[in-house]
């Protein structure tokens, strides 16, 4: 290593507790998604957190529910979700914690041009190669571009850390401070798939064709749809999250990439969550490349790939094909996340097909999760001139291009059997049937 970069090196290493020297009031400290998360950075803020006022931890899915998660504290330390999810969820319906809604693929541009604050970044790095460079490969997503406009840049350096191949490298002499931790990243299990789950994956899998290219994201459903792709030939991977369902493809041999048309022969993600399996895979794979979220998850840029196959899930369905993905009424639960972003681009590839997966009910069947019109106060995360597929445990519906009252018939024959004949009194009232 040359003696440059290590001098560097030596010279920024300091203690979680005294990197935080170098936060000012008011500062808006920008976090990477999930596992990119720096916990010995994060639990030391918590600590200290009395001794600040109005500091914003802006993250897009904080998976620790660190100390300063405090409804008596925010006016010290705030956390800012840019995606709701269960560390966070609680504060958000309360209201304590605030919310910035955006397209995934947008938080780059909107950093850039400082509608999203960057002050400070705060995050996990691979160990310094002997060029100078580490790589922030489990979250590339909107924190390259922070790096850019960031008056100080703070690493939580761990050997457990991947250094992937991509746009995810930043240099020693970018870095303001920097701590050294050893503890095993954080690891998530796939998700438990039912029967529902089962039968709506089915759906999805016997329309994939070999040579299609996946986006999958998060959840019972797309893992449930991974399962039963390892039939499938020469698929290849455009995605935001890369996880443990699709490495499993990866050694089953079903992934080549080969007949990608965008990067062939390469993986694309922009976040990596799933277990030291995946980590370890990660680590110098030419076959995979991190990118920020703005390549990635950019529709144009994904569209280019054929057969582009894109896989979300929502939590209701109105008769129009509005998607409520991402909130309970006006309770927030999630956030838009990149669904919008590889609808739109499914929609644009040759042969591309948009999947939003649903099970028909919820609260143990008591509901339908396809309705008339969406309940009042809910976040329209897919709107209804993007819907492709809506899927179900009782088939598909397609969508795109078909009149309203089409649609209302093509989703009420996938609702619960239950719930059919009150959706189509509801379908007459509005004029929908």
């Amino acid at each position: 290593m040359r003696q440059s970069a290590r001098s560097l090196y030596e010279s920024k290493r300091q203690s979680a507790a005294d990197a935080l020297q170098h936060l000012k009031d008011g500062d808006f400290i920008i976090v990477p998604t999930g596992a990119g998360e720096p916990p010995a950075l994060l639990h030391a803020l918590s600590e200290q957190r009395r001794q600040f006022l109005d500091i914003k931890v802006a993250q897009i899915l904080a998976m620790r529910k660190y100390g300063y998660f405090d409804c008596d504290t925010t006016a010290h330390v705030r956390h800012v979700a840019l995606f709701f999810g269960g560390a966070s969820r609680a504060a958000g319906q309360a209201g304590w914690a605030d919310f910035i809604p955006s397209y995934f693929s947008e938080i780059p541009a909107l950093i850039e041009r400082g509608q999203i604050a960057s002050d400070v970044v705060f995050s996990m790095a691979s160990p310094m190669n002997e060029h100078g460079w580490f790589a922030l490969s489990l979250g590339a997503d909107y924190t390259m571009a922070a790096v850019k406009k960031a008056r100080a840049i703070v690493l939580e350096v761990n050997p457990n850390v991947p250094f992937a191949h991509g746009q995810c490298h930043i240099h020693i002499s970018q870095v303001t401070a920097l701590v050294e931790s050893s503890d095993p990243v954080l690891e998530v299990g796939l998700p438990a798939i039912g029967p529902v789950q089962e039968a709506i994956g089915k759906y999805v899998a016997d329309m994939i064709e070999d040579g299609s290219t996946l986006q999958i994201g998060y959840g019972g459903i797309p893992d449930a749809v991974v399962q039963q792709l390892t039939n499938k030939h020469d698929l290849g991977i455009h995605t935001e999250m890369i996880g443990d369902g699709i490495l499993t493809l990866v050694e089953a041999g079903v992934v080549t990439n080969r007949r990608k048309n965008f990067l062939p022969g390469k993986m694309v993600a922009t976040f990596a969550l799933g277990s030291k399996r995946l980590y370890d895979f990660m680590h110098h794979n030419a076959m995979l490349e991190m990118h920020p979220v703005d390549f990635s998850n950019d529709p144009y840029i994904a569209g280019q790939n054929d057969k582009l196959v894109a896989i979300n899930a929502s939590l209701q369905v109105d008769l129009l094909g509005q998607c409520g993905s991402e909130s309970i009424g006006h309770l927030p639960y999630s956030g838009t996340g990149g669904q919008v972003d590889f609808v739109r681009a499914a929609n644009r590839s040759r042969g591309g097909k948009a999947f939003i997966v649903l099970p028909s009910t919820a609260k143990d069947g008591a509901i339908s999760r396809i309705v008339p019109t969406l309940t009042p106060g809910t976040h329209v995360t897919t709107g209804k001139n993007d819907i492709n597929y809506v899927v179900t445990e009782y088939g598909v519906a397609q969508l795109r291009g078909k009149s309203a009252k089409q649609r209302a018939e093509a989703l009420i024959s996938i609702a619960h059997p239950d719930f059919r004949g009150e959706l189509r009194a509801a379908a007459a009232k509005i004029q929908l049937c």
